[in-house]
């Protein structure tokens, strides 16, 4: 019973890992070994560091053998998507002080007549009146 949950979780993470990431690259080392071996009959000095060295730390430049460097792994992208997303609700945190601060409100007492408005504004339009 072990032996099938190992190959079934082996099995599970293959397929994840080359249907979500860039793994899937990986297939095409030989590519990279083919390639090299051409590289090596047109040039008898071509080390492999040489080989990575144009090959991946230079950019892509457009020479004649550019749609056999662009096969190569790690040139262009898989077009893969890996998404996350959470399907569990969170649960409400609640904070407790150990040590609550009591903050102390203050009273203000406003007078009752300070925002009864006034008549004097309209009795200075008022002509003078005499007694």
């Amino acid at each position: 019973m072990q032996y099938v949950k190992k190959i079934s979780a082996i099995f599970l993470l293959t397929v994840y890992l080359f249907s979500t990431t860039e793994v899937k690259q990986l297939l095409k080392l030989p590519v990279i070994f083919q390639h090299f071996a051409e590289h090596k009959q047109q040039d008898g000095q071509m080390t492999i560091l040489k080989f990575l060295s144009i090959h991946y730390l230079h950019g892509s430049p457009k020479d004649k053998d550019y749609e056999q460097d662009m096969k190569l792994p790690f040139k262009t992208s898989g077009d893969c998507i890996s998404t996350v997303s959470s399907d569990v609700i969170p649960v409400t945190v609640t904070f407790a002080m150990i040590n609550p601060i009591e903050i102390s409100v203050r009273q203000v007492f406003i007078h009752k007549y300070e925002f009864i408005l006034s008549s004097f504004p309209a009795s200075i339009w008022q002509p003078p009146k005499f007694c």
